[in-house]
């Protein structure tokens, strides 16, 4: 092998920010010798072949952090003495939530053991990328030159990055430069990243929110302190360049953006790069400093508190460990740092124009549900799903869907001549299916159905409660027929309650199960002429909520799925709707089929969330929204009773409609 007189010595080579650093360095064409561990040598191997013919210039060295002189072989550090120009030390845990021990392993005693092998091979420059976390949590500006000034160094993360500074300030007898990057996001040209963290584990609550409501309604949410982004490709060109010019050493240099960002600023540039609804009002979290030390420490050790708090980190996927983060008060000088790289034409570029390819590279490759199986398949394969009003219209849908799943269906409804000819169309496809003839609105056939399911089947694994019946009709043609108000609650409300109550005790005792109640989006929208149908769909819900909040913690989930208007028999008679935008009822299964994906609490379509919002931040203006499209469509023939055609909707109703597609009056 030819020795170059100038070489590197890399540990960390095969972490984000190595990898970049060597590829970068290898544009210079000297060998770089790379510290690995036995389980990272394939890596390294395989990263290699990523760097095509160049590649050969990387060498691996076997070794160990927590081993004295990094574990080195003697004939290697032999081989090395007198050859190496620079030894960078990225080698380090960057994880708030690891242990002390581990910290103090990696950061403080491999620290030692990079100086102790810089100095036997007598390497010309000892180069420590260390972290803004050095300053730990300092109340103001922190500048390149100071050290000793840090404070609030309890979090072992924060206090090793520092102990580990200190060390080479102190012991280091390799001339030595400080690099000090701020928090290292993926490549701003690529998007590339290898793992999800810091502003990552708020990506999964930016998609939630995009999926739930529109992208252009405003929300509220919270400023936060300073956050500092620098994408690694910055990180690596600086590292580089500072890292070759003369006359630096013993000096510090912070890698951080120079554009101070509260955290609300940087979640809302995800959010628009992700087209979700962005922080309009956003509160001050400094407020909560004013708060009663008594309550303050109330409500850090309240443990009904704790496991909320818990829980709701847990959804998100963020560790608690990052929340110490969200009100940091340390901003970061730079202006050693950019002095020398601004005339090289370094700079950290505006996050605004690449955080679209971040989010974009998460959501295509780091999103943690890409590594669940989220297929109804996955969901329901061989478990007993009991659907009632199964032999039509939406049930009908989404038995053939789930079975077609391999789910085992289960499928109730009144008449026999339907029930029939659906099982044998599923099992026509290959599924499983089993009708029972049942008119619901009985309650003692209701109960009779409940114990053969339960004494042929075994538990229930989900229950949908899909049966029900709809009427459209104005309150003013309304008020002699009590009647329908009665039938509605008895057949959409008591009987699902009725069924519920007899499967649910199983569901409970195995601690697995999911009921799903098929609601309206009308009872978010309050439509009108739909008083009957919306308050015995509201009641259900009502009850699927309280119930859920009951049962949630034994392993039981209560889920509503607020259909928009869906073509079917059930809406036939109204020919007003003939016009009117719909969904398909195998559309409605597939929302239902979301629901048993993800089990959610709730299921619904963006509209229908806004609607729901709007209603409960400005009634007035919902009640007049929804009453123009009262006025603008009559009652049908069928609900008033008469023979004669139903009048064809105004234009200006129509065009509402393909408007706010999915709501009805």
């Amino acid at each position: 092998m030819h020795w170059f007189a100038m070489s590197y010595f890399i540990t960390g080579g095969t972490g984000f920010i190595g990898r970049h650093l060597i590829e970068r360095l290898l544009t210079r064409g000297e060998p770089i010798f790379v510290l690995v561990r036995p389980a990272s040598v394939e890596k390294l191997a395989a990263l290699s072949l990523g760097w095509g013919e160049k590649g050969n210039l990387v060498i691996p060295i076997p070794g160990d952090l927590a081993e004295p002189g990094l574990g080195v072989s003697d004939t290697d550090r032999a081989r090395l003495a007198g050859r190496v120009e620079h030894v960078f030390h990225l080698g380090a845990v960057y994880d708030l939530a690891a242990s002390a021990e581990k910290l103090d392993v990696a950061n403080i005693l491999g620290t030692d053991h990079a100086l102790q092998f810089a100095d036997a091979i007598r390497a010309k420059h000892f180069h420590l990328v260390s972290s803004i976390a050095a300053a730990g949590v300092f109340p103001g500006v922190f500048t390149e030159a100071m050290f000793a000034e840090a404070v609030g160094l309890d979090h072992p993360y924060f206090r090793t990055k520092h102990e580990s500074e200190g060390l080479v300030r102190r012991s280091s007898k390799v001339p030595w430069r400080i690099y000090r990057p701020a928090m290292v996001v993926g490549n701003s040209r690529t998007g590339a990243m290898d793992k999800v963290d810091g502003p990552y584990y708020f990506f999964k609550l930016i998609q939630k929110m995009r999926r739930a409501v529109p992208s252009w309604l405003p929300m509220i949410g919270f400023d936060g302190g300073y956050v500092s982004l620098v994408p690694v490709d910055y990180v690596v060109a600086a590292l580089d360049h500072l890292a070759h010019q003369p006359g630096l050493d013993g000096r510090c240099f912070h890698l951080v953006d120079s554009k101070a960002r509260h955290v609300g600023d940087v979640l809302n540039v995800f959010a628009r790069a992700a087209h979700a609804p962005t922080m309009s009002v956003r509160l001050d979290l400094r407020l909560l400093e004013h708060l009663p030390p008594a309550i303050k420490a109330a409500l850090a050790t309240i443990g009904p508190v704790q496991r909320i708090a818990d829980q709701v980190l847990k959804d998100l996927g963020i560790p608690r460990s990052l929340m110490q983060l969200v009100a940091y008060p340390t901003r970061f000088d730079n202006r050693e740092a950019s002095s020398l790289l601004e005339p090289a034409g370094i700079r950290v570029p505006p996050l605004e124009d690449y955080a679209w390819r971040l989010w974009d590279y998460w959501e295509r490759h780091l999103d943690p549900e890409l590594a669940i199986d989220r297929s109804l398949t996955a969901a329901v394969r061989d478990k007993l799903v009991v659907i009632t009003g199964g032999s039509s219209g939406i049930g009908k849908a989404t038995a053939l869907r789930f079975a077609a799943a391999g789910a085992r269906v289960v499928i109730a409804a009144r008449d026999v001549a339907k029930l029939d000819e659906t099982r044998a169309e599923i099992a026509a496809q290959g599924g499983r299916a089993y009708t029972y003839q049942c008119d619901l609105t009985d309650f003692t056939a209701c109960a009779h159905f409940a114990e053969c399911v339960l004494a042929e089947h075994g538990t229930v694994d989900i229950l949908i409660n899909n049966a029900g019946h709809s009427i459209r009709r104005s309150l003013e043609i309304s008020y002699d027929r009590f009647h329908d108000f009665e039938r509605l609650m008895r057949l959409n409300y008591f009987a699902a309650v009725r069924l519920t109550l007899a499967l649910l005790p199983s569901m409970v005792a195995r601690r697995s199960g999911q009921v799903i109640s098929i609601s309206s989006i009308g009872v978010l929208s309050n439509a009108p002429r739909f008083s009957a149908y919306v308050a015995s769909k509201a009641a259900l819900e009502a009850f699927s909520r309280s119930a859920g909040a009951e049962v949630c913690d034994r392993g039981v989930q209560f889920t509503i799925v607020n259909l928009p208007l869906v073509r079917t028999r059930m809406i036939a008679p109204t020919h007003l709707y003939d016009d009117v935008p719909t969904i398909a009822p195998e559309e409605a299964a597939e929302m239902i089929a979301d629901a048993v994906i993800n089990r959610p609490v709730r299921v619904a379509t963006r509209l229908g969330i806004f609607a729901q919002i709007l209603h409960l931040i400005a009634p007035q203006i919902s009640q007049i929204i929804m009453n123009t499209g009262y006025q603008m469509f009559p009652d049908s023939a069928a609900a008033r009773g008469v023979t004669e055609t139903d009048v064809k909707p105004p234009a200006e109703g129509l065009a509402l409609t393909s408007l706010l597609k999915g709501l009805h009056w």
